[in-house]
């Protein structure tokens, strides 16, 4: 059974993740965008808007947003053979 990402981050992750999402969604009503390259720069620059966002609040508190915490343990890989 896999494991949903979202259920291991934090309230402050979470909600830069829905801030990224939500503002390339927005970025992408307004120019509407065609094809990979024009997408995928779209996708960086709401992500930037996050990034951004993450960083003022890191600034302003001296405390980092993501946490260490939270990590899943790796999956221990079988040997062949």
């Amino acid at each position: 059974m896999g494991k949903n990402l979202r259920d291991h981050m934090t309230d402050l992750e979470l909600i830069f993740s829905m801030l990224g999402e939500a503002a390339t969604t927005e970025i992408v009503k307004t120019n509407e965008p065609q094809g990979f390259v024009e997408n995928k720069k779209v996708a960086q620059q709401g992500g930037k808007i996050a990034g951004d966002a993450r960083k003022e609040l890191e600034k302003k508190t001296n405390k980092r947003v993501v946490s260490t915490n939270n990590y899943l343990p790796e999956k221990k890989q079988k040997k062949l053979g």
